[in-house]
């Protein structure tokens, strides 16, 4: 094992996963590494059924929405936008649609009420991608991107947390549908996975400031960088 120079400084990532020239292959996934974990009812849908949650289905004939029971000026985003981001991983309707579609309205009407909140949403982001569900992931990636543009510093707030989310982006970069018109299909939805993860770690570089390319690499070796292109 090479030692460092006099007067150099160490860094906390090995030079293997960030050097120019490097061509550093992601481990296989392990046996059942894919495999679905099916998750337990969420804190999100109790609160929702025992009617805790400020807001209502709307229907409409191009769509339905919810309509939420308070203003977001005045909406607790340290109580809320956690309990919403752990309501990702539920895939029973309707608490699946409410969860994602209030994650969205809170992100699109939070302005700086968003970025203090960035550690509160670690686990919940962590377990909706360990669930292994197709339709939990992509939806938590489409989340994740939008997330990152939602304010000022949010994008760079979440660098520090990429080891406990990007391991699974590692596991399934290369996983998409294998088949012709399957990957059309998925292609138009955005819902297959490998392209998602693609997506949503250019949009962490973009948004993460200075440090979020040497961190991705960490974590995700065979990740090239968007900005050089």
């Amino acid at each position: 094992m090479s030692r460092l120079r006099e007067g150099s400084q160490s860094r906390a990532f090995p030079t293997k996963a960030t050097g120019k020239n490097s061509a550093v292959a992601d481990p296989p996934p392990s046996a059942g590494a894919f495999r679905e974990r099916p998750s337990k009812p969420t804190n999100f849908r109790k609160l929702y059924e025992s009617r805790d949650i400020p807001i209502q289905m709307e229907y409409h004939p191009r769509g339905n929405t919810i309509r939420w029971k308070v203003e977001f000026e005045k909406l607790d985003y340290h109580h809320y936008l956690p309990l919403f981001f752990e309501g990702l991983c539920e895939t029973v309707a309707p608490y699946n649609f409410y969860a994602c579609k209030g994650v969205h309205d809170m992100l699109d009407n939070g302005g700086p009420k968003i970025l203090p909140v960035v550690p509160q949403l670690i686990i919940p982001i962590r377990n909706a991608l360990n669930t292994r569900n197709h339709d939990v992931m992509c939806t938590t990636m489409k989340v994740l991107q939008h997330l990152v543009k939602s304010g000022d510093q949010v994008g760079e707030a979440l660098v520090p947390y990429f080891r406990q989310i990007l391991r699974v982006f590692s596991m399934f970069k290369n996983k998409n549908i294998n088949t012709g018109d399957a990957i059309v299909y998925g292609q138009q939805r955005r819902e297959n996975i490998g392209d998602l993860i693609q997506e949503t770690l250019e949009t962490f570089e973009r948004y993460g400031g200075k440090d979020s390319f040497i961190n991705i690499k960490y974590m995700v070796p065979t990740y090239q960088s968007c900005m050089t292109r």
